[in-house]
């Protein structure tokens, strides 16, 4: 177990862009390439809130694509804790019934942090977190057709289902909150993991930090910003 190191220690990576763009193909990429070891990962979507109180017809019908679905605050408690060198129990959610499971995910401490999710740099609090924040830029309609396939098949929704949760939140949400996010970015990758120049580039560029090579200084003063 990893303990008694801090934050200047530790790097913390955002991945950020909209359903479909590739971010989660993009991290699990950085994952492989850098080593489990190395790194923790904290997707946003474990912090959906829990909608257990409500029936099922009314969980539907949340607006999961607004910042108000989830529990950013938890997430940010979370990763301080992880920079301070404190093991956190990550919650997990049930996208099939809209609440969280009962089991956590216990996650160590690692010296990069990596975190993924449509909405993370549209919260001052967590964005401010990040040393590196990267934006997965990809057109609309590949991203459309990405999550049809992954809801209907991981998830257990309709075709219908998806095309009306599409069109009346989750387009809007996009242009509202995570197309706008896009100028916190340092770094904008096209097509996400499927873009290997880019991938190539971001993982040396996280590996030079890693091992030194920028300045802890220099990594983080834009966050004072």
């Amino acid at each position: 177990m990893m303990t008694a190191f801090d934050e200047h220690q530790s790097m913390v990576v955002g991945i950020a862009g909209g359903t479909g763009s590739g971010k989660t193909t993009l991290a699990d990429l950085i994952l492989k390439s850098m080593g489990h070891e190395k790194l923790a990962y904290i997707p946003h979507d474990a912090y959906y809130k829990d909608q257990k109180h409500l029936p099922f017809e009314a969980r539907v019908k949340v607006n999961y694509d607004h910042p108000d679905s989830l529990e950013t605050d938890l997430m940010v408690r979370q990763i301080r804790q992880l920079l301070a060198g404190k093991a956190i129990e990550m919650p997990v959610y049930d996208f099939t019934t809209h609440s969280r499971k009962n089991e956590t995910i216990l996650i160590e401490p690692k010296p990069v942090i990596l975190v993924e999710g449509i909405l993370i740099f549209t919260e001052k609090d967590l964005r401010d977190l990040f040393d590196v924040k990267i934006f997965v830029d990809t057109d609309p309609d590949i991203r459309f057709i990405r999550r049809l396939t992954r809801d209907v098949e991981e998830r257990g929704r309709t075709v219908q289902s998806v095309i009306d949760q599409y069109l009346k939140t989750v387009r809007p949400m996009h242009l509202e909150f995570v197309e706008t996010s896009k100028r916190y970015a340092d770094i904008i990758v096209p097509e996400g993991g499927l873009n290997v120049v880019a991938l190539d580039m971001v993982i040396a560029r996280l590996q030079s930090l890693l091992n030194g090579e920028l300045p802890i200084e220099a990594r983080r003063k834009h966050n004072s910003a």
